[in-house]
């Protein structure tokens, strides 16, 4: 059975917003609305890491406040001001500024657009499998099973 050609290159603005926005349950998906990702890596077909230009509109943030335990994670500001926060702090970037989050090193990251301009950026994140996510904020965990993400309460109940 043949392989689907992937292309060569595309217009990162033109691949197709992911279709649900928010893999969270409710009442967290909603916390992220304004936010939109267009999966760069799976154009391509990318096994390894993942790749997603994304687009955050004034007031929205780009996902909970969290850090994996697996994953490394790469973010790189393209246009517009985020606000970085962290355990250390807040740390107001622009474009051409990245910043870095190795896993396995707790507290966690979280991009604010508190701005009144729209902000857009790329994150870059491994797909190692046994990934989990600690949310230090919010009464949510993460787990990957089965290539898919699935969510509990911190005290194992599941959502």
């Amino acid at each position: 059975m043949p392989t689907e050609k992937k292309p060569d290159a595309v217009v990162a603005s033109e691949v197709a917003p992911r279709a649900k926005p928010s893999n969270y349950p409710e009442p967290f998906a909603s916390q992220v609305a304004g936010r939109e990702k267009r999966q760069l890596g799976e154009v391509f077909g990318l096994a390894n890491f993942g790749v997603n230009l994304t687009r955050m509109v004034p007031g929205s943030i780009s996902a909970l406040r969290h850090s994996h335990s697996k994953q490394d994670e790469f973010i790189y500001v393209l246009e517009g001001t985020p606000t970085l926060l962290t355990e250390a702090g807040e740390t107001q970037l622009a474009p051409g500024m990245c910043a870095g989050f190795k896993a396995g090193s707790g507290g966690g990251h979280q991009l604010a657009n508190r701005s009144s301009e729209v902000v857009v950026y790329l994150e870059v994140g491994d797909r190692t499998a046994g990934d989990s996510v600690f949310y230090p904020d919010d009464d949510i965990e993460a787990y990957l099973e089965n290539g898919g993400w699935r969510f509990r309460h911190k005290n194992g109940q599941p959502y």
